[in-house]
Order: C-alpha cells, then sequence, then structure tokens
C-alpha cells in the first residue's frame, strides 16, 4: 500500500521532468501557437481533474448534511484561492509574457522568477495528491487507489507541458541544455515536497507518518 502511495506521489514530478526534458527533443524556439497550446491544454486537464477527483468527492463526503454539503467544498475552496493568491502576492515571479509580479525590487533572475511562476502552481496540487492519498490510507470510502491513481496521472499530464513551457524560453535565452533541464525539474520537485504540509489536518492524515 506505501510503497503504492509513494509511486502516486512522485507520477506529478515525473511528468514536470519529462517535460523538462523535452529541450533535448523540441527546436530551441517554441513558437507562441504551440505555448498557448500547451498552456491551455494543461489548464484544461487540470480543471477536469480539481472537479472529478477532488471537488465531487468532497461533496459526496458532506452528503449527510443535506442541502448544507456544499458549504465544507466551498469554504476549502475558498481557502484555497486566497492561499495561492497570497503566494502569488509574496513571491517574486514572471509570467511567458515577461510580466513580473510580487514584491517589486527583487533582485532575482528572470530565470528563477520563471521557474518560481511554475512552482507556485505546483504547490497547490502537490497538497491536492497528497490529500487524496492520505484519504484513502486513512480508509475513507469515497476514495479509492484508483480515484487518488487517476488524479495524480491526470496532474502529471499538465504537468508536462508545464515542464516543456519552463525549460524551452530559458533554452532560448541562450541557456544550455542541461541547465534548462534541471530548472524544469526543480520546478516540479515542490510536488512531493509540499505532501507533508497537511500535517496539522487530524486524523494523523499527512502522508509522511503513513509512510514512515
Amino acid at each position: 500500500m506505501y510503497i503504492n502511495t509513494i509511486i502516486g506521489i512522485l507520477i506529478p514530478f515525473l511528468g514536470t521532468s519529462l517535460g523538462a526534458a523535452m529541450v533535448f527533443v523540441l527546436k530551441e524556439n517554441m513558437s507562441e501557437k504551440l505555448q498557448k497550446a500547451l498552456t491551455g491544454f494543461a489548464a484544461g486537464v487540470m480543471v477536469a481533474a480539481s472537479f472529478w477527483s477532488l471537488l465531487v468527492p468532497a461533496l459526496e463526503q458532506s452528503a449527510s448534511m443535506g442541502k448544507f454539503a456544499f458549504v465544507p467544498a466551498a469554504v476549502g475552496f475558498l481557502i484555497g484561492v486566497g492561499f495561492l493568491l497570497l503566494l502569488d502576492e509574496i513571491t517574486p515571479h514572471m509570467h511567458l509574457d515577461l510580466t513580473e509580479e510580487g514584491p517589486k525590487g527583487s533582485r532575482l533572475s528572470r530565470s528563477l522568477k520563471l521557474v518560481l511562476a511554475v512552482t507556485l502552481h505546483n504547490i497547490p496540487e502537490g497538497m491536492a495528491v497528497g490529500i487524496v492519498y492520505a484519504g484513502w490510507l486513512n480508509g475513507n470510502s469515497t476514495i479509492t487507489y484508483f480515484g487518488a491513481l487517476a488524479l495524480a496521472i491526470g496532474i502529471a499530464i499538465q504537468n508536462f507541458p508545464e515542464g516543456a513551457i519552463v525549460s524551452m524560453p530559458l533554452r532560448a535565452e541562450g541557456m544550455p541544455k542541461w541547465k534548462t533541464f534541471i530548472y524544469g525539474v526543480l520546478s516540479g520537485l515542490v510536488e512531493p515536497s509540499v505532501q507533508c504540509l497537511p500535517s496539522s489536518l487530524p486524523h494523523r492524515s499527512c502522508l509522511c507518518s503513513h509512510i514512515s
């Protein structure tokens, strides 16, 4: 069981790493249309994974609350949005259109800011996978192993173009291929790292507590 969990939480990281490896295969310059297509694809997969693997199970777990069954999921959803907005405000980062956000006057390089932009998006994704697998390990009847695995694979699929979107623009700026690959991998490393963030939740729902 625990081996399956470890594999599951590493799957999204593998997706990012494989996407970053595209710097060794694709042309040095990624067209704007391809970037937009990859971004749209990643967004579509993430929306589907968020709804079917996160929101729907959350609503099912609260079914006993009757007409108020939506409240826990809605509150959690709003807290998650606020959490990501907070990270967006306090972390200096740069998007593909070269617009910079976060604290002003940061001395971080443009390359690192681009990596941080993708890293910000990977934090809640890693938390989502960790919480779902923790629910499965805790015996939650509404969460199955294959449901947790499907979420991990879905996030890995949408992480693949994200890895490429990080590494390819850095390569276009003249950075060596191996270095752009490392930057892409590092942007996804945060996902397995944040699995322990839910450690304050009741019933020892942190993945690390189960695996250890």
